[in-house]
C-alpha cells in the first residue's frame, strides 16, 4: 500500500501525537500510547501513525495512492492548528519521490 511520510520538528511530539488522537478519536478509530509515543487513526480510506522521537513527531499515511492528498491534508491541517504558536511545518513525501502536501501556520486554508 502506498506511504506518505512528515517529520515534524517539535520539542513536544508526545503532546501533539496525543493531543491529535484525541480530537480525532471523536470521530474515527484513533489511540495514543504515552508509554510508547505510538499512535494511530483509522480512516476509511486508510490508516495514520503517529510517533513520538525525541526531537520530532513521525507521520505516516497509508492508503491508495488516490487517497494520499487526502489523508496528507486532514492530518496536517489538524496538526498545524494544534501548533499554530510553536510554527510547526508538515512536508509530506509520498513512497514514490512526489512531494506530497505542505502546512504551515501561515497557510490561510489551514
Amino acid at each position: 500500500m502506498p506511504i506518505s511520510t512528515a517529520r515534524v520538528a517539535t520539542d513536544r511530539p508526545g503532546r501533539y501525537a496525543k493531543q491529535l488522537a484525541a480530537h480525532m478519536g471523536r470521530k474515527i478509530e484513533a489511540s495514543y500510547s504515552e508509554e510508547t509515543g505510538r499512535g494511530t487513526l483509522v480512516f476509511t480510506a486508510g490508516t495514520a501513525t503517529l510517533e513520538a522521537q525525541p526531537d520530532a513527531l513521525l507521520l505516516t499515511v497509508e492508503g491508495e495512492r488516490e487517497n494520499l492528498p487526502g489523508l496528507e491534508d486532514v492530518v496536517g491541517r489538524h496538526l498545524v492548528r494544534f501548533g499554530a504558536r510553536d510554527e510547526l511545518l508538515i512536508a509530506w513525501q509520498r513512497d514514490n519521490g512526489e512531494a506530497g502536501l505542505v502546512h504551515r501556520n501561515d497557510d490561510p486554508e489551514a
